[in-house]
């Protein structure tokens, strides 16, 4: 018998997925009247920039969900940590702008990454290039879609080197690659090299050690819900909004695909 909390998370689904939707196309839209115009950045921590679009994009995402949902938690990478989300049975995850680095380039490969997470696995999740016209969404249990068309993950375990994006070292490991092969181009929000396994685009992807819960929850479930997988290198499932938001090797891929990589890394786990 389902508990009450899972009772209430039902019930506010449809109504939060509108709100998320709504909130993502006004952030995207915000983000991209911001975008190749001339903007103060600055770098936080070792090496991560941020710039005022960052701000502005979360300060109007963190007014209209805050607002909307006061009780649920919330976690941004451009807001202080308010720890008093691990306790919420319901947590926002957000990444105004995935990807400033190609965003501050002028490159279109960035993204509005959010999701919904329910006791630590998406329940909602959306990613909105707004400079390709790219929106993903999925609602758990119902599908992903891509600007409104169900999509679905590339079946088949076959190593495809160019269908094939992350960090270089990492994926070499796969072993196979040809002389003069190549990975897919880089994409500058994780989030965004994420959905493109959900919609077939790759037919897998990587992530080298040092993401965190916004970039990944809301691909997490486009990418499940597409009928892919994306664990750890271990074949674990990740799990949001605990007090650390730091996450491993992860790889994404279809179902069978993904078996196959996991098999390969369990069996030639990497030294450290």
């Amino acid at each position: 018998m389902p508990d009450a909390s899972s009772e209430i998370i039902a019930a506010n689904l449809t109504r939060d997925a509108a709100l998320l939707e709504d909130v993502v196309r006004e952030a995207g839209a915000l983000a991209l009247k911001l975008f190749r115009t001339e903007l103060k950045s600055w770098i936080k921590g070792k090496s991560s920039p941020v710039s005022e679009a960052d701000i502005a994009v979360n300060d109007l995402i963190e007014t209209r969900l805050r607002s909307a949902t006061p009780g649920y938690g919330w976690l941004s990478e451009e807001s202080a940590d308010d720890t008093s989300r691990i306790g919420k049975s319901l947590t926002w995850i957000v990444d105004p702008i995935d990807g400033t680095r190609a965003y501050l380039e002028r490159r279109e490969d960035w993204s509005v990454s959010i999701a919904l997470v329910a006791n630590g696995l998406p329940v909602l999740g959306a990613v909105f290039a707004p400079a390709s016209n790219e929106f993903f969404f999925a609602t758990r249990g119902d599908g992903a879609l891509l600007n409104g068309a169900r999509v679905t993950a590339a079946p088949g375990s076959a190593i495809n080197f160019p269908k094939i994006a992350g960090p270089k070292p990492l994926v070499e490991r796969l072993g196979g690659m040809k002389e003069g092969e190549s990975l897919y181009p880089r994409i500058g929000s994780l989030a965004l090299r994420l959905v493109k396994v959900a919609e077939g685009r790759l037919d897998a992807a990587f992530a080298a050690g040092n993401s965190r819960d916004w970039d990944l929850a809301a691909a997490d479930l486009i990418v499940h819900e597409a009928g892919g997988e994306m664990t750890s290198l271990a074949g674990e499932r990740l799990v949001y909004n605990l007090a650390d938001v730091r996450h491993g090797l992860l790889v994404a891929a279809g179902h069978a695909r993904h078996a196959h990589i996991v098999k390969h890394f369990r069996e030639n786990p990497i030294p450290w």
